[in-house]
């Protein structure tokens, strides 16, 4: 192995450049990993156009990401070369009140690789200690390919929303915002037996890549009559549930509107800096007798379960991974990702994987 390698360094707002740097030295207590997929999402686009408050250039971004053991530290044990795992971001601190009664999600002490470690658009990486012992760090099962489990990551943190807002066999279930993350609320909606799902979007591409996960309705919501359209499907009382899935504070003020009384509403959107502030109608909230859940981040056993769902095709990976690029071509996937044509893309240092 050489001791330099390639590597996507982000330095800063809207500049990113492909650079050969030196391979991370393997700590006594971590791992290295030779990156053979990593995720482009939604935030390292906010990231790449509008920097981030703990992202200090240079800095090499990428948090979905899969890969192959290629190096263990001395003092760490139970992990060897050759070990295929899935990483996710989120390192819990394990000290506060939340982590120590199991809610990693709520940790007050929370880091996240990429942001407070070096991320996986590179050829290796580190996998710090305290991401081994309090992470996300699991294996890869031998029928995942790198790139499917690439999206093992924002997969749960849709599993553990709908765990709060506890869909249930039997209920209707509306998803506004027909992306990535709207299409796996409908693929998890299935799997928890929800029986009608009602999915929406002002964009119709979105809506013709979201037919590919079987929704029992389709809306496009550019222009009037969506609400009249989720009441007449729902024999005029409204969704079980509504899962707003995009960062619209229109679409947090109309969820209210369309589920019924005693239902659940599951904020998974968060709206951008500066326009949160939204004028609910808080009279449907009391009247109509709604619980309202926010859901950003997960838990290990959330991570597992996601890699468990691939694996057993509950959640079928080919349908969302539309593109693949190597780190050369970063600024067309870039670019493939903005003009919203695409669910998901990868980026591959290694140029034999395949999805």
């Amino acid at each position: 192995m050489t001791n330099n390698m390639n590597a996507l360094v982000f330095l800063g707002p809207e500049k990113m450049v492909l650079e050969e740097v030196s391979i991370p030295s393997c700590p006594p207590e971590g791992i290295l990993l030779k990156v053979k997929a990593c995720g482009l999402c939604g935030s390292d686009l906010r990231t790449y156009h509008s920097g981030h408050t703990n992202v200090r250039p240079p800095w090499i971004l990428g948090h979905e990401i899969a890969g192959v053991v290629a190096e263990v530290g001395k003092e760490i044990q139970g992990y060897k070369i050759g070990d295929r795992l899935a990483v996710a971001p989120p390192v819990y601190c394990g000290r506060c009140v939340f982590c120590r009664q199991d809610k990693y999600d709520l940790c007050l002490n929370m880091k996240e690789i990429a942001q407070h470690w070096p991320g996986g658009f590179a050829e290796y990486m580190i996998i710090s200690p305290e991401a081994l012992f309090l992470g996300n760090v699991n294996p890869i099962p031998t029928n995942i390919s790198y790139c499917k489990a690439t999206i093992s990551e924002p997969l749960s943190s849709c599993i553990k929303a709908q765990e709060i807002g506890r869909v249930e066999v039997g209920e209707s279930v509306v998803i506004i915002g027909a992306g990535p993350i709207g299409c796996f609320h409908a693929e998890i909606a299935h799997a928890r037996g929800a029986s009608k799902v009602m999915i929406m979007d002002i964009l119709e591409g979105r809506l013709e890549l979201a037919k590919k996960f079987s929704p029992e309705v389709v809306i496009n919501s550019a222009g009037p009559g969506y609400i009249p359209r989720v009441l007449k499907e729902t024999d005029n009382l409204g969704a079980d549930v509504v899962i707003v899935a995009c960062p619209s504070e229109k679409a947090q003020i109309e969820s209210l509107e369309m589920v019924r009384k005693g239902g659940r509403v599951i904020f998974f959107g968060g709206l951008p800096h500066g326009k949160s502030q939204v004028l609910l109608d808080t009279n449907l909230i009391h009247y109509k007798n709604l619980r309202i859940h926010g859901s950003s981040t997960f838990t290990p056993r959330h991570h597992k379960l996601a890699i468990e769902m691939i694996a057993e095709g509950k959640i079928k990976a080919n349908k969302y991974i539309t593109d693949v690029f190597s780190l050369q071509e970063y600024q067309k996937a870039i670019k493939v990702l903005e003009l919203g044509k695409a669910l998901k893309v990868v980026l591959m240092p290694d140029s034999e994987v395949k999805i």
